[in-house]
């Protein structure tokens, strides 16, 4: 049985990402299951450290909009979810290519929800995992964009 309980159409979840760090480095949300939600970064100029390796920095972009999406869709009506917490470890370096990201809740509760990222190359090889703690709060303590 699904948890979502805010409608999750991928074509209105894209548009939240217009003119925001998300489409600057190229985040796509990609799928939306029974109990996970998906998206790809590119790994290019864009995503790189100086090394020629995908940014951690990059990695947690990606894991914290995965997640914040996700907990987003699991709100109530007239509720918001915001980040408290983001880590991450990164396992494996990527050079190039899309990595995919699959966010899924670890914890969906009224005031909080914690969810783990896992990121994997093409190869499906994991290459960096998260945990996101999320507050959930009434919508009017966070002033939405326009």
């Amino acid at each position: 049985m699904s948890f979502w309980k805010q409608p999750h159409d991928l074509d209105i979840i894209e548009r939240w990402s217009e003119n925001t760090l998300m489409r600057a480095i190229g985040i796509r949300i990609t799928e939306i299951g029974e109990d996970f939600l998906r998206g790809t970064m590119p790994v290019d100029a864009r995503t790189h450290q100086p090394y020629g390796i995908l940014h951690g920095g990059a990695s947690v972009a990606l894991a914290e909009t995965l997640g914040s999406t996700a907990a987003m869709l699991c709100c109530e009506d007239g509720m918001a979810a915001v980040g408290l917490e983001i880590n991450a470890n990164h396992i494996r370096a990527v050079r190039s290519g899309i990595v995919t990201g699959t966010a899924r809740p670890l914890h969906i509760g009224r005031n909080t929800q914690v969810w783990e990222i896992r990121i994997e190359n093409e190869a499906g090889k994991l290459t960096c995992v998260s945990r996101l703690t999320m507050a959930v709060v009434p919508q009017g303590a966070v002033a939405p964009r326009g």
